[in-house]
């Protein structure tokens, strides 16, 4: 099974694909194939924007067929909501992606997220970096953070089935 996990963002958009045996749960079966990010352009318009993320996951997703596409609830902070409104459109891109080409799309909250991979649902951005680094047998950490992260997100789902 081939699960992608993705943290949307306007400027970095992370991605991080996983395999994992269909007969066997055990974390120690895990592996990566591939993870990354998509950057936009800052000066770019909003269309632009979404459509180089759009184009550029589509690719992703032809290239290594994903059985199921993760990302986190969408939550929005009361201090930013106009950084949740931004991220909601390429959330919906996302969404758009998932529906266009057939894939399953599962949501997870973020404090789920960070609980199944850390253990703790308020774990910030070095230890979820430390944990995949762990869980996967990096060598070194994800970098960046949004790699991390959308890595956490595939990791999480893979929790989620061992219940």
């Amino acid at each position: 099974m081939r699960i992608l996990g993705i943290d949307p963002g306007l400027r970095v958009t992370g991605y991080g694909v996983i395999s994992i045996p269909d007969h066997s749960l055990k974390m120690e079966c895990v592996s990566l194939v591939e993870a990354g990010v998509v950057r936009t352009k800052d000066k770019a318009g909003i269309a632009e924007r979404l459509r180089t993320v759009h184009d550029s996951l589509s690719e992703l997703i032809d290239e290594t067929r994903p059985d199921v596409l993760v990302i986190e609830k969408l939550y929005a902070h009361y201090k930013h909501p106009a950084t949740a409104i931004l991220m909601g459109h390429v959330r919906g891109v996302v969404c758009l992606l998932a529906g266009t080409k057939s894939v399953p799309l599962v949501s997870i909250p973020a404090t789920h997220v960070k609980k199944a991979v850390t253990g703790t649902g308020h774990a910030g951005k070095s230890q979820v970096q430390g944990m995949i680094q762990h869980h996967l047998n990096l060598k070194k950490l994800p970098e960046p953070a949004d790699v991390a992260d959308a890595l956490a997100v595939a990791m999480a789902y893979v929790f989620s089935l061992r219940k």
